[in-house]
């Protein structure tokens, strides 16, 4: 798992990179539509997914910007939000890059934002997060443009060769 780990991170910077250049192409009206979604618009869905990061990397790393509502707007430029993204993706394969092998087969204990009770998980359920809800966004663009961009982990690995 430790390498799978650090290939996470990787896939998610690729994966986010994909992302951001298929949301450029859209109009400011098409980027803030509100398409019914849990965060409602590409932008809140966006935002969200960074929110998320920084609540996870700060409880990792005890550092950064620590969000308080998950619904938050950090950022309502576009590009502001991409450069952000970036900043955070480089963040965050840093960090996995530095664990050792101990903290990376670990777990770890935190409470959510939205409820009291402490929860103990594997270190590779924080990927899942990004994974989920790149799915809406990735809902949104098609729905939008008629086609989103391809995300799937095996065509990153095919591309870099990492993971296999």
């Amino acid at each position: 798992m430790p390498s799978t780990i650090r290939m996470f991170a990787r896939y998610n910077q690729w994966a986010n990179r994909r992302l951001y250049e298929a949301a450029a192409r859209l109009t400011p009206a098409e980027y803030r539509a509100d398409h019914g979604a849990f965060f409602r618009s590409l932008k809140g869905t966006l935002n969200h997914i960074l929110v998320g990061d920084r609540v996870w990397m700060s409880r990792f790393t005890g550092t950064g910007p620590v969000p308080s509502r998950l619904d938050e707007i950090l950022f309502e430029d576009f590009a502001a939000l991409r450069a952000a993204r970036e900043a955070e993706d480089a963040r965050i394969v840093a960090w996995a890059d530095g664990l050792d092998e101990a903290a990376l087969a670990g777990r770890f204990t935190y409470r959510p934002l939205t409820r009291p009770e402490p929860i103990t998980q594997p270190l590779w359920h924080f990927f899942n997060h990004q994974t989920h809800h790149r799915g809406q966004a990735h809902v949104i663009l098609t729905r939008t443009t008629g086609e989103g961009p391809e995300l799937d982990l095996i065509l990153y690995q095919r591309e870099t060769g990492d993971g296999l």
